[in-house]
């Protein structure tokens, strides 16, 4: 079985893949420093890096 890799996903980029391990600390470390980081699939990762989403005008 391939081993499941994860990406962490923040405001402002979106990590390399990496092990479960792995994330779980850089999760914890950008906590740390204030900043929100969330831990999703890599398959979700390659979704949102594709996705051409902008931020509505008005918001």
């Amino acid at each position: 079985m391939m081993d499941k890799k994860y990406v962490i996903r923040t405001d402002a980029s979106i990590s390399e893949p990496m092990t479960r391990e792995e994330a779980v600390q850089k999760a914890k470390e950008y906590d740390r420093q204030g900043i929100s980081a969330y831990i999703i699939s890599e398959e979700e990762g390659k979704r949102l890096k594709n996705n051409d989403f902008r931020t509505p005008k008005w918001s």
